[in-house]
């Protein structure tokens, strides 16, 4: 099983962004030591101060010249709200800067009205043309427009060695139909909407068909993005992931803010939550787990046969950062990464 991360960006209680951008910097680092494969950053907007993961154009460059060896992407750009030559461009000229190295995540997602209205391109675009927009990004970083077509003219700065490796994220049937159509590695967001998991990939591999891409695979390829807390016992792991629990409740309710702090968020939720089940069927997935290292590694690997895939993009919030490396070098532990990979 290949194991990588996606951040947040979480901003510390009483922190500002920058402490969020260090505390990215050194989750990075160590993931990179640890021997995960990815490291992706999030685009959120809107959610006032408890993310700092806006830009990850930006941060990908930074954590390019921060780190050597792992890959490094965006989980996800929210293409909704741009032009696709603009992204194709941001990409290229990452991948320029750190060849071989960089993943183009493309999703979207609505946040609050005005943070959506601020962010649109095009104002007056009404027509859901999500599936085209991908395309067209793809095209111009594969140089996949026609000669006859006025695209064809446009010039990416490029590395000469490689050209980023495009992965359409989404959390239902229709996104995985999308990137089956294109013929485009598939990540599915668990963490949103666990139910529908294998009813996702079973459209991915039912609609894929090989992209015109030297790039892009010849068979479907997939990964799930789970949330995880990590910890040395099953009832510590729960303990940890009583925040996350805490935070969703909180938003459900429609208030936005950093996860709670551990004890607080045992407060509000009157109690520990339940350890997660050692066992999980296909359409019952909870949307957090927890455990300790092995319980971690049986969950993920039920989680990837059942949907037949072999990589883990896995997100945390735990809210102090100490605590929250800890759960990524226990799951590599877990999994076996320490050693350098499995």
């Amino acid at each position: 099983m290949e194991l990588s991360i996606v951040s947040l960006g979480t901003v510390p209680e009483g922190g500002t962004a920058t402490d969020a951008y260090d505390n990215t910097i050194e989750l990075a680092q160590r993931a990179e030591e640890l021997g995960y494969s990815r490291f992706w950053v999030a685009e959120h907007h809107g959610g006032g101060d408890s993310t700092a993961s806006t830009t990850p154009e930006v941060l990908i460059a930074h954590l390019a010249a921060k780190t050597s060896d792992i890959r490094l992407g965006s989980g996800t750009v929210l293409l909704n709200h741009y032009s696709p030559y603009k992204v194709a461009e941001t990409f290229s000229a990452l991948d320029a800067l750190a060849p071989g190295r960089i993943d183009m995540g493309l999703g979207r997602a609505s946040g609050q009205p005005a943070a959506d209205h601020a962010l649109q391109y095009n104002q007056n675009q009404q027509q859901d043309d999500h599936a085209d927009k991908i395309e067209e990004a793809v095209k111009h970083l594969y140089n996949g427009f026609p000669d006859d077509h006025p695209y064809s003219q446009l010039q990416l700065a490029r590395s000469g060695e490689a050209v980023p490796q495009t992965w359409v994220l989404g959390s239902s049937p229709n996104s995985a139909a999308i990137a089956g159509r294109l013929g485009l590695p598939y990540c599915f967001a668990a963490f949103i909407r666990p139910g529908v998991a294998p009813q996702a990939f079973e459209a991915y591999r039912e609609h894929f068909e090989p992209a015109p891409f030297a790039a892009a695979p010849d068979e479907p390829a997939g990964m799930i993005g789970v949330n995880v807390s990590c910890g040395e016992t099953d009832e510590e792991a729960a303990r940890l992931r009583a925040s996350v629990e805490a935070y969703y409740q909180r938003l459900e309710r429609g208030e936005v803010g950093t996860p709670p702090a551990v004890d607080d968020a045992i407060d509000e939720l009157g109690g520990v939550p339940d350890p997660t089940p050692q066992s999980i069927e296909p359409g019952d997935w909870p949307q957090q787990i927890s455990g300790s290292p092995a319980t971690v590694r049986d969950l993920l690997e039920q989680m990837t046969e059942q949907v037949g895939v072999d990589e883990v993009v896995v997100q945390n919030m735990i809210p102090d950062p100490d605590d929250r490396v800890r759960s990524y070098e226990l799951i590599a532990d877990g999994v076996g990464l320490a050693a350098g990979g499995s």
